[in-house]
């Protein structure tokens, strides 16, 4: 049975072609930006992650979090870089953000058990 890390990619996949079925120049463009602010530059591509993951949290958005999350694990964030950027997100987003984080570990930790093989 795929894990829900494994059916959030797939759909944002299917979602991203579709987009791009109808997409018009200006549709591009914010796409292709948003791919290239998080490249590294002056400041790492893992902490370009960990500064969307903490916004997205703030922002309660469940599918920009899973995105930022499963892009901090293949930039090879710690988990303590993980928790302690949580931390930034619960204090600046308030009591609000505790089920967004909640969700948050849970991909984290079914990523971590991926990587190690349990």
């Amino acid at each position: 049975m795929p894990d829900k890390v494994e059916i959030f990619q797939k759909e944002r996949e299917r979602l991203n072609q579709k987009v791009m079925e109808y997409a018009d120049l200006s549709i591009k463009r914010f796409f292709s930006l948003d791919s290239q602010v998080y490249r590294e530059s002056a400041l790492p591509a893992k902490i370009k992650e960990l500064m969307g993951l903490v916004a997205s949290t703030v922002l309660r958005c469940d599918d920009c979090i899973m995105y930022h999350i499963i892009r901090c694990h293949d930039e090879g964030v710690t988990d303590e870089e993980f928790t302690e950027s949580m931390a930034i997100a619960l204090v600046v987003g308030g009591s609000i953000t505790i089920p967004h984080i909640r969700r948050a570990f849970d991909a984290w930790d079914e990523l971590n058990k991926k990587r190690s093989g349990k």
